[in-house]
């Protein structure tokens, strides 16, 4: 007989199988309410968060950039000026309606962009290929994250770097206030503003799961990275890793 293999999906554990379905339905919901409810749970903070990564990828006019689980282009739209005409960017997300919104933007505002739906766990791209790998908040909703870790290694450049930005272990004297937040302000207001609460109830639990920063650290290096190293923003909520490929 075979053993059924299992997940996690926020606090529950379901079959592997299952659970980018259930990660799908999480985001078809709140696809077209997404930014808005970004700005409305950190305060606008998660801008100053994607702008301090951006930095930190130094993308320059000509690079070939990936922005995996990149959703509706907040970043993607960043690289794309940046890397200019002569450079080439990738938006990707496994979810079709978070990349519709995405793309949508892109087209809106004159960007050249290439989209493509898939798993970042099996990326449809050439080894060596890119210069600069970004996943923001996207790697713990994955189900394998060290083979999608692996997986954006193979695609970057000897040279190239790879960084996640992603919710991380809070610095402890803040736990408990973050944790009344975390489970009853965000499920409120994703009721009231996107109408589930459902999905950022599995949101503030996704986060709990997802490893720490020491730990995602050790992950990027097993994945072949070098020179790896994490950044705490806004006390540990949110952790920018970074590692380059030798």
């Amino acid at each position: 007989m075979t053993e059924r293999k299992t997940t996690d999906f926020g606090y529950r554990s379901v079959a592997e199988s299952e659970k980018a379905r259930h990660v799908a339905e999480v985001f078809h919901s709140v696809a077209q309410r997404y930014d808005l409810m970004n700005d409305l749970m950190s305060a606008g903070v998660h801008r100053a968060w994607k702008a301090f990564a951006v930095r930190q990828t130094g993308v320059r006019p000509g690079m070939r950039v990936l922005d995996v689980a990149g959703g509706t282009a907040d970043l993607a739209r960043v690289f794309a000026r940046r890397a200019g005409p002569t450079g080439e960017v990738w938006l990707t997300d496994i979810n079709g309606s978070m990349l519709t919104v995405g793309r949508d933007r892109m087209i809106d505002e004159g960007l050249l962009g290439s989209t493509a739906q898939c798993d970042a766990e099996h990326l449809p791209f050439p080894d060596g290929y890119f210069d600069r790998v970004m996943v923001a908040f996207g790697l713990r909703n994955m189900t394998h994250k060290d083979a999608a870790l692996a997986e954006m290694t193979r695609v970057l450049k000897t040279g190239g770097k790879l960084l996640v930005l992603e919710f991380s272990k809070v610095w402890k004297p803040l736990e408990r206030a973050y944790d009344v937040y975390s489970f009853s302000v965000l499920p409120w207001l994703g009721q009231r503003v996107a109408g589930d609460a459902d999905s950022y109830r599995y949101l503030a639990e996704s986060i709990r799961m997802h490893p720490d920063q020491e730990t995602l650290k050790t992950m990027m290096e097993d994945a072949g990275l070098v020179r790896a190293r994490y950044f705490n923003l806004t006390a540990g909520v949110v952790a920018l890793h970074e590692g380059w490929k030798a």
